[in-house]
């Protein structure tokens, strides 16, 4: 039953990672962290992301424009560029790091320190991945709500609001952890036996060869 409950958690924790990491890779490049419309067209949406506005309407289409100076962004946006790409990297790491760990991967199946060692180490490539989408996500959220509710600002002066790809990076940053904590998990779960074949041999091959010399010394 244990060696059950650790090949499900490593599946389901390299899948969840997996579909963690494709979404904050998306989440990184969409335009919609923030949107709003005018009140006097409301054919025309205006959405914001980390590297470009874009408008659209009804009949010419979206309209996209790249941001022309990364100094001249907001410190969260600024930031926010950077969290995501190390949030990618990570992540992707995590993916290569925990994959030579699983047990369904034969090779290196007698070193078994080595893969246990490897699937922790992917656990907390992915937690780190995983906090550092979140945070960039929920730090555009908390400036977005603020200025929403900044009564300096005159009420004629359209609002920003929450973007698809917030809800998209908070999804992907709880993925990655909890993706996370089942690979640990299983990491401290009971290890699977060895697969029969010259794993096997290979692994007894020593003691035989111990058992011979030792035979060798006694009879001279």
């Amino acid at each position: 039953m244990a060696l059950v409950f650790r090949a499900v958690a490593q599946l389901a924790g390299i899948s969840l990672s997996l579909l963690g990491w494709v979404l904050s890779c998306l989440t990184n490049y969409l335009p919609q962290w923030k949107n709003f419309n005018l009140d006097l067209n409301e054919m025309e949406n205006w959405t914001m992301g980390l590297w470009q506005a874009c408008v659209v309407q009804e009949e010419v289409g979206t309209q996209c424009k790249d941001f022309e100076s990364f100094l001249g962004l907001p410190a969260e946006l600024r930031i926010s560029r950077v969290l995501m790409f190390l949030s990618n990297g990570l992540g992707l790491l995590g993916l290569l790091v925990s994959g030579f760990g699983l047990d369904c991967l034969r090779i290196g199946e007698t070193q078994r320190d080595v893969k246990k060692r490897l699937l922790i180490l992917g656990g907390i490539l992915f937690w780190t991945a995983g906090v550092t989408a979140l945070v960039p996500v929920s730090w555009v959220a908390h400036v977005t709500v603020q200025e929403f509710w900044d009564e300096s600002i005159p009420e004629i002066v359209p609002r920003w609001e929450f973007g698809e790809a917030l809800f998209i990076g908070w999804f992907a940053g709880f993925s990655l952890l909890l993706g996370g904590c089942l690979l640990n998990c299983a990491a401290c779960g009971t290890q699977a036996p060895l697969a029969s074949g010259h794993y096997a041999v290979a692994e007894t091959q020593p003691h035989r060869l111990h058992l011979e010399m030792k035979t060798t010394q006694l009879k001279l």
